[in-house]
Formats: structure tokens, sequence, C-alpha cells
């Protein structure tokens, strides 16, 4: 119990509190452990992955240089985010059951009333290029970004709600946009943390679903709320959820960056033994790095995914999934609401069709993540490949064209309005099928590497769903 409590917030408040006595950890009640690890450490270092042969490391102790030691584990068993993802994105579409509410409140025209949208979603591919190689250096990690990015969400959600103009309005959903979006990009290199490449191939299937789930319940929640109580519930909604998901952030979530926590141990161990040459590798690398290493870490995310070409074609890829995603929430007011005369509740209930093709084909997803992917991973007569994982979305690639025509085809008076539903629920297929074993490549070909990545990757997804749903309506009207 103590092991997953003591690295969360409320671990960390109690260990303060109670001056360490408290959740201690194993290292501090038997300082025999960290000997054994580092005995470990140095069996276990003398070469690099091409068996070059290492020479000792050093650190300066007061003016000499003596060997380091190394932290490293205690050995194999070494005990050392769904949720989160799914309320971030359902703050994106739950408003856009309000826009007329907006233009009506602020006396403001269509398209900057959509701009509500596409700035919050323009803030969510901008913060992942600094929230995620952030989270990745050592003396940082991954729990404090997810804190307290997360508690400023809902804090900017007072006065978003409040707002009194278009500007203060649309300035405040930019920059809520901006800090509550480490989940988008961070959560599934926490996913990849926690399990080995099997294991995470499953969860981050999970985590991309619950990101599709988030913008399709926006709607769904947003449309009887914006009808019954203007477009502010939709921000106090958003608001209540998030704070519900910052208390659970604060008494469940450990840090799971390996680095992290071994920078954090040693740091333990020196204070412990007072025996400054107690380093982690983190700490012993970071020793050489001049100011223009540090900078080009931050920019880590900018630098690969515009110097790796097959980054940047998967990425675009998945933008123009993104941004017909962000479609829906303009054109389905258009058919249901102008050519069915649903109202606004029932034109949130009509995203059910999208939710629905997600449900119905996740599990066989996952079966094919079972026996595909799973099956290889953990053959030992198999050589694994990341391009392993990319089969199904030749089937994705086709479902797309075929989602669009169906939809497109059907939206019209004399066909009942269940058919266009129906041909709506086809775009999560290509979603699950092609979203999925994109976000699973990219992990397993970088996985050092993989919150800059995944920040890349949200970046492209969010300009494309920034920028999609400002032109789509005006290019339905004039056809």
């Amino acid at each position: 119990m103590a092991a997953g409590v003591r690295d969360t917030q409320f671990g960390k408040l109690v260990r303060l509190s109670t001056g360490r006595r408290w959740l201690r950890y194993p290292d501090e009640m038997d300082l025999s452990l960290w000997t054994a690890s580092m005995e470990h450490s140095t069996n276990s270092e003398k070469q690099d992955e091409s068996g070059v042969e290492l020479q000792p490391q050093h650190v300066d102790v007061d003016g000499r240089e003596k060997p380091a030691l190394l932290v490293s584990w205690y050995g194999p068993d070494d005990a050392e985010i769904c949720l989160l993802n799914f309320a971030f994105y359902i703050a994106s579409s739950i408003y856009t059951p309000g826009e007329q509410a907006v233009m009506e409140d602020f006396g403001v025209s269509e398209i900057e009333a959509t701009l509500g949208l596409s700035l919050f979603t323009l803030g969510y591919g901008l913060g992942p290029m600094l929230w995620s190689p952030l989270s990745e250096i050592p003396s940082v990690g991954r729990n404090d970004i997810y804190f307290f990015t997360s508690l400023a969400f809902v804090l900017l959600q007072l006065p978003t709600g409040f707002a009194v103009d278009l500007p203060m309005f649309l300035v405040f959903r930019l920059l809520a946009g901006f800090v509550g979006c480490p989940a988008l990009a961070t959560g599934a290199a926490t996913i990849m943390d926690m399990y080995g490449p099997a294991g995470s191939a499953i969860g981050i299937s999970f985590l991309g679903f619950f990101g599709v789930c988030g913008p399709v319940f926006g709607p769904i929640l947003g449309g009887f709320s914006a009808q019954a109580r203007g477009w502010r519930i939709c921000i106090w909604i958003v608001a209540w959820l998030d704070a519900f998901v910052v208390v659970m952030l604060f008494f469940c979530l450990p840090e799971t960056a390996a680095s992290t926590i071994l920078y954090r141990r040693a740091k333990r161990l020196r204070r412990a033994t007072s025996d400054e040459r107690i380093k982690s590798q983190s700490q012993l690398d970071a020793a050489n790095y001049t100011v223009r290493d540090h900078l080009l870490l931050l920019a880590r995310a900018f630098t690969l995914t515009f110097s790796e070409p097959i980054v940047f074609a998967l990425d675009l890829y998945t933008a123009l999934l993104y941004g017909l995603l962000f479609i829906w929430f303009e054109s389905f007011p258009l058919v249901f609401g102008d050519l069915y005369h649903f109202n606004l509740g029932q034109q949130g209930l009509v995203f059910l069709g999208i939710f629905t093709g997600g449900v119905v084909t996740l599990p066989f997803f996952l079966l094919w993540i079972q026996r595909g992917v799973v099956s290889k991973l953990t053959d030992p007569q198999i050589v694994f490949r990341p391009e392993m994982v990319l089969p199904p979305t030749f089937f994705g690639s086709a479902c797309l064209p075929v989602c669009l025509l169906f939809f497109g085809w059907s939206a019209r008076q004399s066909v009942h309005w269940m058919v266009p539903v129906v041909g709506s629920s086809f775009f999560t297929v290509s979603i699950i099928t092609l979203f999925n074993p994109v976000l699973n490549y990219l992990g397993i070909t970088y996985p050092h590497n993989a919150a800059s990545i995944f920040a890349g990757n949200a970046l492209f997804r969010a300009s494309f769903g920034a920028i999609f749903p400002l032109f789509v309506r005006y290019i339905i009207l004039t056809l």
C-alpha cells in the first residue's frame, strides 16, 4: 500500500508533515539496500549496448575527483490514466452546443463563437511541446506536471465561466487548453513507464479510445445542459469533472518515470549517508550538458517531429483524422438541426453513433493486439519489429472514405435520420484501427523519447482540430 502512495502528492505531503517518519522508502528503513544496489550497478554497467568497455565515471567532491557511486534498481522486482484523458478531451467539445448562446450573449458572429473550440484545441496542441519534454527531465518527472497543470486547468475554468466578453472568454479558453494538456501526450508515455511493450500496446489502445470518447460525450452532456441553463453550465461541468480528477491525482497517482525515481533515490541516499558521490545515471549525464544541450532537450518535441520523416508523415495522417473528428461538431448541427429539426439535446445524442462504432470495434482490435502483437513480443524466436503493429491501418484507411461517403450521401430529408447516424459510426472504426496502431508504432520506435514524440503528434492533431471547424460550416452551406 505504502509503495503506491508515498510518491503521490498526498504521500509527499504526509512525508513532509511527519518529517519523513511515515510512508518511508525501503532504503530509509534498511540502508543496506543501497549497498546491494551499488554492487549490482557496478557489475552491470561495465559495457555499453554494443559491448564496448565503459570507463569509470567520476564526480567532483570538495575539489577532488572521485569515482561515482551509481544508484540503480534493487533488483528485478523493484516495486517502484484514462480518466484524465477523457476529462480533458470532453472540455473541448462540450462547449459546441453552447455556441449559439455565446453568439446571443456576446453579440458575435458564428465564426467568432467557433473560436472558443478552436483556440482551446490549439492550446492543448501547443502545451505538450513544453510540458512533455519537461516531464522527461529527471528532477521534474511526470507526477508534478500532471497534478499542477490539472489544478491550474480547474482554476482557469472560473474566469472562463464568468467571462464578461468574448476576448476574455477566448483568452482563458486558450490558456486552459495550454495548461491542461499533459495527459494527451504524456499519458501514453506514462503507460509505457508502467508496462512493457506488450502491456503498453493494450494500454495505449484504451487511452486512444477514451481520447475519442471525450469529444463524443461532450456534445451529449453539453446539449441538454446548454439547452436548459445556457453555455456557462458547460464550463461548470468541466470544472466539476476535472476537480474530481485532480483529487484522484492527489491521492492515487505516483511517479512513473524511471529516471526520476532513481534521481530521487540518489538524493535520499546522499542525505542519509552524506556521501556526495552517490548519483543517478541521469545526474552523471546532466553534468556534461551545456546550456545548448538543455535547450535542445526542451525543443526535443519539435526536433524529433520535423527531423524524422516517418514521424512527420504519421503525425500528418493522424492530424487529418483529428480534423475530420472535429468536423462532426459543426456538421451534425447542420444536418440534424437544420434538416431533421432536432433540438440541442437530441443533436448531442446522435454522437452515440460514433461512440457505438468504437464500442463494437475496440474488443476486436484488442483481440488482434493480443494475438497479433503480444504473442510476437513474448515469443523469443520472433524478432519483433515496430511495423508489426501497423496491419490494422489498411482496414482503417478503407473504412474512412466509406464513412464519409455513407454519411454525405444519406444526409438528406428524404432519408431517415438513423441512416447518417449509422454512417458516422464507421468513423470510429477507422479512428481505432488507424490512430491506435500509429501511437503504438511511435511509442515502440522511440521509447526513450515517448513523451516528446507524442507531444509532436498532439500538436499536429490539435492544429487540424482547431482549423477545420472554422471553414467546414462555410463549405457545407455553399454546396
